[in-house]
């Protein structure tokens, strides 16, 4: 299920980063997937927890840094196994 969180964190920036910052450093979660479940762009997650998290919170920012750099470096796996996956459900149907 995702949240509109748009509305609720209109002119709370600060607030929605560090929201959005304890959600990734809690759940390891992607910024992709972050932004479907708060139901904002990846780029707005990005946004908010690399320029606006930085200055708020300083170790939450790099608690986020840390996942998001493991998540880059696992970037290339996740995307061969999805093209496995891919290929394989069109050869079995």
């Amino acid at each position: 299920m995702a949240y509109n969180y748009n509305e609720k964190f209109t002119g709370q920036y600060e607030e929605r980063a560090v929201e959005l910052g304890r959600y990734i450093a809690e759940t390891n979660s992607t910024v992709r997937a972050t932004g479907k479940k708060f139901g904002v762009s990846k780029s707005t997650v990005h946004t908010d927890v690399t320029v606006r998290l930085r200055k708020i919170n300083p170790a939450l920012y790099n608690e986020v840094r840390a996942v998001l750099e493991k998540n880059k470096e696992e970037r290339h796996i996740r995307g061969g196994i999805a093209t496995k996956e891919k290929y394989l459900n069109k050869v079995s149907k």
